[in-house]
This record gives structure tokens, sequence and C-alpha cells, in this order.
């Protein structure tokens, strides 16, 4: 499967997808209209290599700044996945990191790792 790799832009994050090595990232910021457009594709290859890939390990690297709503679900939806893998035998890390300032952002990450049956969640900040 192939890497991927876009850059960010002032309102899309960069996405780093590499499927060989199980190291997955997404960072920046993310807050335009175009959201499930622009995750789709990669988020449809990532649950192909998924669903082919058990007892393996994944990390996976969220360092977002800013998102919207739609972002958010976006985000709710990888953590359902990641999970999902770590319950079919996956050793699945996911590491939240944010600005130490940016209190919201460090909630919703608590939240959203709260979530997790099987997944290790690390919260960190910078």
């Amino acid at each position: 499967m192939k890497n991927i790799k876009i850059e960010a832009t002032e309102h899309s994050p960069e996405v780093d997808f590499n499927f060989k090595t199980n190291v997955f990232s997404l960072s920046g910021e993310s807050h335009f209209k175009e959201v499930p457009d622009f995750f789709g594709p990669p988020i449809n290859q990532l649950k192909e290599h998924l669903s082919s890939h058990n007892g393996v390990n994944i990390t996976f690297n969220f360092e977002l700044i800013y998102f919207n709503d739609s972002s958010a679900k976006i985000l709710m939806e990888l953590f359902e996945m990641l999970d999902e893998a770590a319950k079919k035998g996956s050793r699945v890390v996911i590491n939240w990191v944010y600005d130490e300032d940016d209190g919201n952002t460090k909630e919703i990450g608590e939240e959203l790792g709260e979530d997790l049956e099987h997944a290790t969640f690390h919260l960190r900040s910078i």
C-alpha cells in the first residue's frame, strides 16, 4: 500500500500515513468546509490497511492545534477504528499532543481517550 503524505495548509492538516511502519499522524489545523472530501481517501485506505493487518504495532500521533466540528467527527471515527484494530489483536498506541496553554484541545483529547477500551492512550503537552 502506498504511503500518504499531504502537506499542511493554512486550513488543512498535514497527513502522514506510513503503511510500511504503521506510524500515522495528523498535525496542524483542520477547519475547512471540505473535511469529508479531504479525509475520505486517506481514511478509506487506513480502514483497508487495518482490516488486513492484525497483530501489528500501530502508532497514531495527533498534534492538532485547532479543528472544527466536522474535523472532530473525523477524529471520533479514527479513534473508533483504532480501538477496533486493538480489539482485533493489534497493539495500538494513540498519542494526543496539545499545547499546554490550550485547555480545550486537552479536554477533547481526554474525552476521546476515555472512550477507548482496547487501545493505549497517551496525553502529552508541549
